[in-house]
């Protein structure tokens, strides 16, 4: 069964490689110089380098879990905000939005000014949306989903209509979201646009 592209490890390898180069091997928001790993910005235009960061293990723990989320972590933005680097300031934009409820969040935006290609990419995930309404999007484990993401199958699922059988452990990139029902989300398996219960898969 063909299966969606992964990267290879040397390609992971080289995307890190340069990365660390980048970053001076410090995480490119709060400049901590532990626990550092790949990020892949969600939505991103672009790929490889160019939408990834080198972000520390308690950044990353934060970008989507609201629960563990400490804003005195974050007025690290009040730096890493100006960085040369768009997929920082992406980043920090988002982060930003995430943390408007705290006050000073809003304050750093009023200040910070995106190129009309960068404020497209950082609003695709949907931070800058009134979401006091907004369905929430949740894998297996309770993470959330986000537009842009990758998902891998936890189980084989029988495709409506089709022949086709979605299997376990089956990567799907650049996933959308169902804007009305908050257990589906959409993406291409086989080359085939499907949609997808949303217990049945895991974010990667």
């Amino acid at each position: 069964m063909f299966r969606l592209p992964l990267p290879s490890l040397p390609q992971i390898m080289s995307i890190e490689r340069k990365l660390i180069k980048r970053s001076s091997g410090a995480c490119e928001l709060c400049a901590s110089e532990e626990n550092l790993s790949v990020y892949e910005v969600p939505s991103s235009p672009k790929t490889g380098v160019d939408s990834s960061l080198y972000v520390c293990e308690k950044c990353r723990d934060q970008f989507d879990d609201e629960d563990a989320r400490d804003p005195n972590h974050w007025r690290c933005l009040n730096d890493s905000m100006w960085s040369t680097v768009p997929a920082v300031q992406v980043m920090a934009w988002r982060m930003l939005h995430r943390l408007k409820e705290y006050g000073w969040p809003q304050d750093l935006l009023d200040m910070m000014y995106l190129e009309e290609e960068l404020q497209t990419w950082a609003e695709a995930a949907g931070d800058a949306e009134d979401k006091s309404d907004a369905l929430i999007h949740r894998d297996s484990n309770g993470a959330v989903l986000e537009a842009g993401d990758s998902v891998v199958l936890i189980k084989d699922l029988k495709v409506k209509g089709s022949s086709l059988v979605a299997k376990q452990g089956t990567a799907v990139r650049r996933i959308s979201l169902d804007h009305t029902n908050a257990e589906y989300i959409e993406g291409k398996v086989d080359g085939q646009h499907i949609v997808i219960i949303t217990k049945y898969v895991k974010k990667i």
